[in-house]
């Protein structure tokens, strides 16, 4: 779970002056504002077993309906960076009801959607509502609770943020075998209106606050506009680039080459105007720092392997296996459940142990996870591939709450703000641009099998032939007509060649994804020791539960 931008905040000595509670208990505003937390980290997950239902109910393909999870994913990440501003200027009590507001109403128009492009532009709406709630909801959690109760806080909050991934597969499963994807959506709206209620009668705007806004419009309000909209232009053209490159031929078309050279542009030119503006929206000097930039790559690397993964396996049991999206849920839930055992001891021992020895068996497991998946095949029981995903869980929390040890060493107290809204930013692109080169390897491999497979299927094959005619003789002493048994022997074989073909193809995308994690492992060197008194919320939380 990584810290979000509000995070910054704790710095600064406590006062029960910031605090959210009022004259309230702050355990009471800690649990009423975890339930729009949960809400959010929900809907990152509850579509994953949705999407094949999404796919056919709206006439589109499987690679387009995974818009639905990436274009939620450049949304976040493009509000993250403006959230402390947005916060700070128009009230953290005014936005953040603001933001519960807009994923609300957009949940409902994702329900209500009968078109992709519908669906697409209300779930990008409901990405920029959720990009708010996460930094806000730490920002109140550290200012209501002294340090001596933060990590007890932290743990309230982390529960909800690891049951939510847990339970949204099989919740979204259920709500879809039973009702309809439309509800996987809809069901967010009575809990966004709980919320905002409860939010409006209990949670506090303090005079301390309300005094540093005044003052601050007093002197003038300083946005960052270029930078915000570059670093959204070129996340929103990556996402083209990523998402439509199969599709339309990657470079040979003319659409992706334009994504990709605005999307280069872009991004290019808001590391240099960051660089250079005295007050930028993402503190790119941060870089400086080889630990934080260390640490940014690697969580863009677990966001690739998380995000990609969690996609990924339930479209393999369904459209290989054949499960329903309640089972396919179930699979992703054992492993759901393998990470609620391992994350509080993931913070135990990131208080005790360097970060790089953590991470250091953290990488292998993973690679030994996505190995096993590699080898899957069509009679792959629902045992096996769940045991093979809980490896992948378990361990992701021993490379996750370490790193956000590491990473924040040598980062001055002022500037943790930025870092974790960078951190969050790079774990959301690296998430989205997973899934589309996922989906994008998938296809190749696709038709590289098919093609080949295919190739063998013709009359001068003798063991196709003999396969064809013993196949027909069944069909025939079944009842079928002479003509339609042959047929029949040939559909049936197609079939066949087809589901092999796709698990092939699985099995060489998670190939591919072990590869990448052992490749990319080493960077783990250049992380410095240090002390262990930079932990971030996810390791307080860690000890809290453990």
């Amino acid at each position: 779970m990584a810290p979000s931008a509000g995070e910054g905040t704790a710095a600064h000595i406590w006062t029960p002056a910031r605090s959210a509670a009022g004259r309230h208990s702050p355990w009471l505003i800690a649990i009423i504002i975890s339930i729009s937390a949960f809400m959010e980290v929900l809907d990152t997950a509850i579509a994953n077993v949705s999407l094949r239902h999404i796919a056919g109910s709206l006439a589109v393909s499987y690679d387009q309906a995974t818009w639905v999870l990436t274009t939620y994913l450049v949304a976040n990440a493009v509000v993250i960076p403006m959230s402390s501003w947005l916060s700070d200027v128009f009230g953290r009590k005014r936005y953040y009801m603001f933001s519960v507001a807009l994923f609300t109403l957009s949940s409902l128009c994702c329900g209500l959607a009968t078109s992709l492009p519908i669906l697409i532009i209300s779930r990008v709406a409901q990405g920029l509502g959720g990009g708010g709630l996460q930094p806000n909801t730490q920002a109140m959690l550290v200012d209501s609770f002294p340090p001596a109760s933060r990590g007890k806080a932290m743990a309230v909050y982390g529960f909800t943020v690891i049951l939510a991934p847990m339970l949204g597969p099989l919740l979204g499963g259920v709500i879809t075998d039973r009702f309809s994807w439309h509800w996987i959506f809809l069901i967010n709206v009575p809990i966004g209106l709980l919320s905002l209620a409860l939010v409006s009668a209990f949670v506090d705007e303090p005079p301390l606050l309300v005094k540093e806004r005044r003052e601050r419009w007093r002197r003038g309000i300083h946005f960052d506009f270029p930078g915000a909209m570059l670093i959204a232009l070129g996340l929103g053209f990556l996402e083209i680039m990523t998402d439509r490159g199969v599709q339309d031929d990657w470079f040979g078309s003319s659409l992706i080459r334009i994504a990709a050279l605005t999307a280069a542009v872009c991004i290019a030119g808001f590391v240099i105007w960051e660089l250079w503006t005295p007050r930028p929206l993402l503190d790119m000097r941060l870089f400086k720092h080889r630990n934080f930039a260390a640490g940014s790559l690697i969580v863009m690397v677990i966001g690739v392997i998380l995000f990609g993964t969690t996609q990924f396996v339930p479209q393999l049991v369904q459209q290989v296996l054949g499960y329903t999206a309640t089972e396919a849920g179930l699979v992703l839930t054992f492993g759901g459940m393998i990470t609620v055992v391992t994350m509080p001891l993931a913070g135990v021992l990131s208080g005790r142990v360097q970060p790089r020895v953590l991470m250091g068996i953290a990488f292998p497991v993973i690679a030994v996870s996505l190995w096993m998946m590699s080898h899957f095949t069509v009679n792959e029981t629902f045992a096996q591939i769940a045991i093979a995903r809980a490896w992948q869980s378990g361990a992701i929390p021993f490379l996750f709450v370490p790193l956000m040890s590491a990473a924040y060493i040598g980062i001055p107290p002022q500037r943790t703000g930025n870092a974790t809204a960078i951190i969050n930013v790079a774990r959301n692109l690296g998430g989205s641009v997973g899934i589309g080169m996922v989906q994008a390897l998938f296809a190749r491999r696709q038709q590289f099998h098919q093609a080949r497979m295919v190739s063998a299927l013709q009359p001068l094959n003798p063991i196709y032939e003999h396969t064809v005619r013993t196949l027909a003789r069944a069909f025939a002493a079944r009842g079928a007509a002479p003509g339609a048994s042959l047929h029949m022997a040939t559909a049936e074989i197609y079939a066949l060649m087809q589901r092999q073909a796709l698990m092939m193809s699985f099995a060489d995308v998670f190939r591919a994804l072990m590869l990448f994690v052992l490749v990319i492992s080493p960077i783990l060197l250049l992380l410095k020791s240090g002390p262990t008194e930079h932990r971030s919320g996810a390791a307080a939380m860690g000890e809290a539960l453990g």
